[in-house]
Parts: C-alpha cells; sequence; structure tokens
C-alpha cells in the first residue's frame, strides 16, 4: 500500500482544547508510519488551503509538539468560509485536484457546527466523483450546541473559565457596602450552555449569581428590574449572568436595542456584543445612584487555558486521535461523537457519527434545568458539568508565564 499524506485544519472560533485535538491527529497519525507521508496543515482552515497556504506538521519536535496539548486559540490558524451548496460549484473539483496533487488520503477538519457542514460536502461530493479519500469531522465548539455528542471539547474549560471569573468577580462585588449590581455577558448566541455554567460559580444556596438569563427563554426588561427588585431587597451585591444572545419575544437581540446596525459572517451569524453595556444603562438609569458594571468576557472565554479543565484536554486529545483511527478503518463523513454512560460515575465512550445528521443543526440547553421564571438553572445541569470541569490543564511555564508553540 502506497503512503498517503493527512490533511488537517481548523475552522471557526477557537477554543482553549482545539490543538489539543490537533496534536491528537498529528500524533496518531505520524504513529502510522506504514500508511501515512507526512501531516500537512492547512493555514486558515479551507479558505487557506484554497490560497495555496499549508504546514507540515510532522516536521515539529517532539517535544515542541506536546505543547499544542496546552496552547490556547487556533495553531494552524481559522476562517468562516462556507463552501457552497451546490456541489456542481467549480470550488469542489479545484479542492480535490489539489488534494491528489499533495497526495492526501486523509482529511480532518477541527470545527463546529459551520466546520461538519464542510466534512458533509466534501465527503458527499468525494462519494460523488469516487474519491477513496477519507474526510473526518473532529468536534469542538465552547458553545456545547452540537447535537448527538454528550458534550463538546472546549466546553468544559470554556465552563470552568465562566465559573471561575464569576466567583472571583462577585468576590469583589461585595468589598463596598453599597447597592451594587454587576452584569456579565457571557457568550452563547441561540444555546445557553456557557451561561448556564454560571451557576457553577455559587458556594452555597443564595449566592451570586443571583440571576442566569439565557437565550432559550424570552427576555422583558420588565421582568428583569422585578428580579433585581426581589435581589437588592435581600442583598446589596447582585451578580447577572447573562448570555449575549438574550432577545425579546419578537427574537430580537437585546444588543440590538442599542445598535442596528449588528455586522453578520460568512455563514449570516450576527456578531453579537454589546448585552452587558445596554443593560448596565438601562439598569443605571431605572436605579439612580445605584453602582452599576457591565462586563463582556468576550474572547478570554474560549483562550484561557492556564485555567483550562484537565478532563477536556485529555478528551479533545483523545477524539482526535480516534478520528484518525476510523479513518484509517475506512470511515468518512463521520464525527466523533461522546457517548455518557448512565450511571452515577462519569464514563463516555467515543462513536462515529453522520456528520451529515450533526451540520446545521443546534442543540438547545434542555428546558428541564431551567426555572420556571427563566432566570435560573437547576441541579439537573449541575450533575451534567461537574464531571467535565475536573483537574487542571497542566501548563508548562518559562519565566513565569505560560510556555505556548507558536506557527513559525
Amino acid at each position: 500500500m502506497s503512503k498517503k499524506n493527512i490533511l488537517v485544519g481548523q475552522s471557526g472560533g477557537p477554543t482553549s482544547v482545539i490543538n489539543a485535538s490537533l496534536y491528537g491527529v498529528v500524533s496518531a497519525g505520524m504513529a502510522h508510519a506504514d500508511r501515512v507521508d507526512k501531516v500537512i496543515g492547512m493555514v486558515n482552515g479551507i479558505e487557506g488551503f484554497l490560497q495555496g497556504k499549508t504546514t507540515v506538521l510532522s516536521d515539529i519536535p517532539a517535544d515542541e509538539l506536546k505543547l499544542l496539548q496546552t496552547t490556547p486559540a487556533a495553531y494552524l490558524g481559522s476562517c468562516r468560509y462556507k463552501l457552497p451548496e451546490d456541489l456542481d460549484d467549480p470550488v469542489f473539483p479545484e479542492l480535490f485536484a489539489k488534494f491528489e496533487e499533495m497526495n492526501i488520503g486523509y482529511f480532518f477538519y477541527c470545527g463546529g457546527n459551520d466546520s461538519m457542514d464542510t466534512v458533509s460536502k466534501l465527503s458527499r461530493y468525494g462519494a460523488k466523483i469516487g474519491s477513496d479519500i477519507r474526510c473526518m469531522g473532529v468536534p469542538k465548539t465552547i458553545d456545547n450546541d452540537l447535537i448527538i455528542t454528550d458534550h463538546c471539547p472546549g466546553y468544559g474549560s470554556a465552563a470552568k473559565y465562566v465559573a471561575t471569573t464569576i466567583r472571583q468577580v462577585a468576590l469583589d462585588a461585595v468589598v463596598y457596602d453599597k447597592k451594587f449590581v454587576t452584569i456579565i455577558e457571557v457568550m452563547g448566541r441561540h444555546a445557553g450552555w456557557l451561561t448556564a455554567s454560571a451557576v457553577l460559580a455559587r458556594k452555597f444556596e443564595g449566592d451570586n449569581p443571583k440571576l442566569i438569563y439565557m437565550p432559550e427563554t424570552d427576555f422583558t426588561m420588565e421582568q428583569f428590574f422585578a428580579d433585581l427588585d426581589r435581589c437588592m431587597a435581600q442583598e446589596k451585591s447582585v451578580v447577572v449572568a447573562v448570555s449575549e444572545g438574550i432577545h425579546d419575544k419578537d427574537g430580537t437581540f437585546i444588543c440590538e436595542y442599542a445598535r442596528q446596525d449588528v455586522a453578520v459572517d460568512n455563514f449570516g451569524h450576527k456578531q453579537l456584543t454589546g448585552t452587558a453595556a445596554y443593560l448596565a444603562d438601562a439598569v443605571s438609569a431605572h436605579y439612580p445612584g445605584i453602582k452599576v458594571r457591565g462586563i463582556e468576557l468576550s474572547l478570554t472565554q474560549r483562550c484561557g487555558v492556564t485555567n483550562g479543565s484537565a478532563t477536556d484536554m485529555e478528551e479533545a486529545t483523545q477524539v482526535g486521535s480516534l478520528a484518525v483511527e476510523e479513518a484509517m478503518k475506512g470511515e468518512t463523513g463521520k464525527m466523533i461523537a461522546f457517548i455518557r454512560e448512565p450511571g452515577s460515575e462519569y464514563k463516555i465512550t467515543y462513536q462515529p457519527v453522520d456528520v451529515n445528521e450533526v451540520c446545521n443543526e443546534e442543540k438547545p440547553f434542555p428546558a428541564e434545568w431551567i426555572n420556571a421564571e427563566g432566570n435560573d438553572i437547576l441541579q439537573g445541569y449541575i450533575d451534567y458539568a461537574l464531571p467535565l470541569i475536573q483537574g487542571n490543564t497542566p501548563v508548562v511555564y518559562e519565566d513565569g508565564l505560560p510556555k505556548f508553540i507558536y506557527r513559525k
């Protein structure tokens, strides 16, 4: 059997463990020296590949390559490039001609929903032309909204970061003997999985954050002020966690109340920001004299590797390795999913699932884990999430700062 090359890329918003999945792909690929010649990385995803931007990952020394597991962001760079829906579009034969030219036998794409859409299209086009290239999806997303899989690599670390940050902010917010409302904006366009992790910050019943609002329920300013009235009657300091994607009953994002010119990306997703700032201004106007602060966690949620979950890193590495193993068995058009075993002890198995069933779908946060008022999270979620944030990522330090690998 002649040797083939592996091609791997990263797409969409990074996570603190997407490079751990990349490490899993590279290390597993290099272990198949009888079938794999080189592991080649696409720089800036499929978009960069079309521009001829690649790097040879298998040439990286082993000690440097190991740093991928604890390096945040996307080592290869990312993109938000949407392949055409029409498989007769000329971009597809162009891509497969490049694959043939570079002797590609295996294609791996690390990403979320939109990245699985890319894997779906490439695998379907490959089947259409009779190509033997194996196309596999390696899941990631801090939004935790991919269907079929129990959870997604990247979520556990982001959830740990959010809960830790909110716990620290809550302590800071009570140092003065004054009324103080702190509103913390967490990523999440349509699904509130990451915002829900704010509940893990509580040390006891009734602790901050007092209120948690997510996109799964409609948001009204009237109910928000009523909730704040109740909370401020009990405590001077009130911390509130909100998803960037909270919206009213008409589907208008709350951040759009302040600005109508919300940009969209190549997949048509609105680029949301400013929810905490808008609500902070509204609270200041509604409660004159009360100290208010709006905090947007922004990119820090997805790159906080120094406060990452060891469980998340280990699973992210494993899912990259298993994608390679499944491709070597002949699988294509699949994504590796996590299946949680029943019982009180946390245990998962890994399973390849049809990527066509995953892409272009979103998994909402379960309604049974949200309280009737739509402003808090229940115990079912806590039981689900706690195993995902266990352990600390074993970051290497140099001169007092984390040591990362940088693409030259």
